[in-house]
């Protein structure tokens, strides 16, 4: 496949996350950091294809590269669209990429977030709604720079209550709105401006 083509290919997946980060994890507040790095243009969407996890995790490391070598970037979305659609295969590619983060004297240095669309917290029920907090419309591995959180905690102290307040915000809108709120990142071309009139003609969704 030529640059050109890969390119094209890559343009959906991109446009799927970009518009969940934009639309769910900036537009209801579950990253009180996002704005300012989405706005400034410092997300980095990196698409890897294929089910291999050594690949993945090589470009995983890759990525790692990168950011080492450009200041200015300040996170890489490394977005997996063929493979990981199992939530705990993806939990096992988790794992190897930390292992390999630590292997390559990167811990302290660069943290991995995880993000898929079935993501299910440790104890908590399938369908619980605060799952919605870390679900996204295509797997995701999400590099952030250590340095940074640092100065996210430092900065605002009352950062540690930040995910109960996710749980209690999704659990309030409910299942229903967050599945129909992420089918919508999906429809790449769709132009809803309201997610309350998605939800009620796209009932079959929920």
């Amino acid at each position: 496949m030529d640059s050109e083509a890969q390119q094209q290919e890559h343009t959906a997946p991109i446009a799927k996350v970009r518009r969940w980060l934009q639309e769910v994890v900036i537009g209801y507040n579950f990253c009180p950091f996002a704005q300012r790095e989405f706005d400034g243009g410092r997300v980095r969407y990196c698409v890897f294809e294929g089910r291999k996890t050594k690949a993945a995790v090589a470009a995983l490391l890759d990525e790692l590269h990168f950011l080492d070598q450009h200041d200015d970037i300040e996170t890489t979305l490394l977005i997996l669209a063929d493979g990981w659609r199992d939530f705990y295969d993806y939990l096992s590619l988790l794992d190897t990429a930390q292992q390999a983060l630590e292997d390559a004297a990167y811990e302290g240095v660069y943290q991995l977030a995880s993000f898929h669309p079935d993501y299910m917290f440790d104890g908590e029920d399938a369908d619980d709604a605060a799952n919605y907090t870390n679900r996204s419309p295509l797997p995701v591995l999400h590099l952030l720079r250590e340095s940074s959180i640092e100065r996210a905690i430092a900065s605002d102290p009352n950062v540690e209550q930040i995910p109960a307040h996710n749980q209690q915000l999704a659990r309030s809108k409910g299942v229903d709105f967050w599945r129909a709120l992420l089918a919508l990142a999906l429809i790449t071309n769709c132009r809803c401006l309201r997610i309350e009139w998605f939800i009620d003609r796209n009932r079959h969704l929920c």
